[in-house]
Parts: C-alpha cells; sequence; structure tokens
C-alpha cells in the first residue's frame, strides 16, 4: 500500500530483516566504488586505522538504501531525498548482519504546494547486536493524496 503524506504518523518505526556482508561482497564493492587498501586487503587492512577488513560507508550506505525502499515505508512517488545528515559511527565488518529501523521523526505539509509536504526520517542501520554502523536522517518529499 502506497503511503502519501496524510498516512504518516510520527514515531511510527518499519524494521527489516537481515542481510549479511561478507569480505567478498565488501572487496568487490570497494574494487569499483572505493579502492582503499582497508577495503579491499584483510591483511594490508590490518595495520589501518580500522584494525581489520572494513565496508566501504558507501556500501553500507547502498544497503541501507535497498532495505530502506523494500522495508521502509512505502511512500507513494518513491523515496525522494531533498536533503540530510550521514554518518559511519561504526565500521561494517565481514559476517555483520545488518538491519535497519526507519523512525517517522516528523511530518509538515507544504505551504506554498498543497500537493506534497515532507517527512524527516531517522534510518539507522544496525548489527544482529543492535551496533550503529550508519545514521541517516534524511528529509524526503512526500506527495498529498490526490483529490
Amino acid at each position: 500500500m502506497s503511503l502519501y503524506l496524510e498516512d504518516l504518523v510520527v514515531g511510527t518505526q518499519y524494521v527489516s530483516p537481515e542481510v549479511t556482508i561478507t569480505a567478498d561482497e565488501i572487496i568487490a564493492f570497494a574494487t569499483q566504488f572505493d579502492p582503499q587498501p582497508f577495503h579491499l586487503d584483510a591483511e594490508a587492512a590490518k595495520t589501518t586505522f580500522f584494525g581489520g577488513l572494513a565496508a566501504s560507508g558507501w556500501h553500507t550506505a547502498a544497503i541501507t538504501m535497498r532495505l530502506l525502499v523494500l522495508y521502509g515505508p512505502q511512500i507513494a512517488g518513491g523515496v525522494i531525498g531533498a536533503g540530510g545528515e550521514l554518518a559511519w559511527p561504526s565500521a561494517t565488518r565481514p559476517g555483520d548482519r545488518l538491519h535497519v529501523r526507519v523512525t517517522v521523526e516528523s511530518v509538515s505539509a507544504s505551504k506554498s504546494n498543497p500537493s506534497r509536504g515532507a517527512a524527516v526520517l531517522k534510518v539507522e542501520t544496525l548489527n544482529s547486536d543492535d551496533e550503529l554502523r550508519q545514521l541517516f536522517t534524511v528529509r524526503t518529499l512526500v506527495f498529498a493524496r490526490p483529490q
């Protein structure tokens, strides 16, 4: 069911199932998009800040986006970002089982365009021990129910 601005309720939470990230996936993503030693080589990563192989933050963000789209609020017209803040308080590691918890933080109608508004979503990416791997606070465009 597609959700419109009028359907979103502050405080509502959505939780995704878990997905497991492997060392091979971390290396494949990094090879293409973020070729740094701590993402590419477990041995080389031991001597870095991370002390071992760590997923690119952008890899964690990509997984988060997939889980948000599939299991977060099913917003009519899609999840359209209009700005936000992204933080990676701890590294995603091989074997992490990640899930997202999405909380509707605020909902507001547009003052200039009654056909839409905005919702702020807090998107937490957690491992199976509920350790926070990524925090994404995003302002999304949300359409009002067509008249």
